[in-house]
């Protein structure tokens, strides 16, 4: 039965993920923490900040690891096919549809109505993390990382990988 929650913990954002992994995160996270508690918001957020920092697919990353966390080797190769097999079976099925109207008006204008929605699940997820700091760390360190983080990130044009880990880093020591 763990396999199989594992399976569905994955399985149903690689379906309604629309948009790849950073549309599939705020799915990820509401199956993990809220419906099967194998985490917490602040483990979570831990992780994302880990897969965020790491080449490659995040929505795989995320699998792979928390597979692991929850059932070892096996869960996290339940959780990783889990979160490839929607892809790969639509792409399989409907390859020669979405070739012949990728350049349709319609599709396009999809693809602007679905953008919205994950931009607010997103926000959503940031809120989420943001009060779960603010409750752990406090206002002032929060708004420090927040601050330091977007100059450098915008301002000195930091890589986002050395920014998480210096907040990490600062995390380990500090807090």
């Amino acid at each position: 039965m763990l396999y199989w929650n594992i399976f569905i913990a994955f399985f149903i954002p690689g379906i309604l993920g629309y948009g790849g992994g950073p549309a599939s995160i705020p799915l990820v996270e509401n199956e993990v923490v809220q419906r099967f508690e194998w985490m917490s918001v602040q483990e979570f957020s831990e992780v994302l900040a880990l897969a965020n920092s790491l080449p490659g697919p995040i929505a795989t990353k995320l699998a792979g690891y928390i597979g692991y966390e929850v059932a070892g080797i096996p869960g996290a190769a339940v959780a990783v096919v889990a979160t490839v097999a929607p892809s790969l079976i639509l792409m399989i099925l409907l390859l020669g549809v979405l070739y012949k109207y990728k350049d349709s008006p319609k599709v396009k204008r999809l693809t602007l109505y679905v953008r919205p929605v994950i931009a607010i699940l997103l926000g959503l997820m940031a809120w989420r993390f943001f009060a779960d700091s603010y409750e752990g760390i406090g206002i002032w360190q929060t708004g420090v990382l927040i601050v330091v983080s977007y100059l450098l990130l915008e301002r000195f044009k930091i890589h986002p990988a050395f920014v998480i880990l210096g907040t990490l880093v600062y995390g380990g020591f500090v807090l």
